[in-house]
């Protein structure tokens, strides 16, 4: 059982930025995939970026050149630095790893970027 703990949403103004933090309960040295995600109202969930191997970094279309996921093994901490947010980033964002061959999610931490 992993428990994904999310922070670091808040309220910024256009061109602001946030720094996400996902903290796991379990050593993530092993976990090879770990993800965020975001959920605007009336939306689907959405991937934002993704960290493989701590190497491979994929990123929505969207986000690209705004936003950086990176991970710290040793304090168990997956990390989403946000910039440049737009009011169309605004959303619930969730953190996800693969943990063996089960998904878990974070509880979701708010963002809203105002014009």
């Amino acid at each position: 059982q992993v428990q994904l703990a999310e922070s670091g949403g808040g309220a910024v103004q256009t061109g602001g930025s946030l720094r996400l933090s996902c903290a796991a309960s379990v050593s993530i040295f092993t976990i090879n995939t770990m993800g965020w995600y975001r959920q605007a109202p009336g939306k689907q969930r959405e991937l934002v970026a993704t960290i493989t191997s701590g190497v491979n970094l994929n990123y929505a279309d969207s986000v690209k050149g705004r936003f950086t996921i990176s991970r710290d093994n040793a304090k168990r901490t997956m990390y989403l630095q946000m910039n440049s947010l737009k009011p169309e980033d605004t959303a619930v964002y969730y953190c996800r790893v693969v943990y063996g061959v089960t998904f878990y999610w974070g509880q979701g931490t708010q963002v809203t970027v105002s014009s």
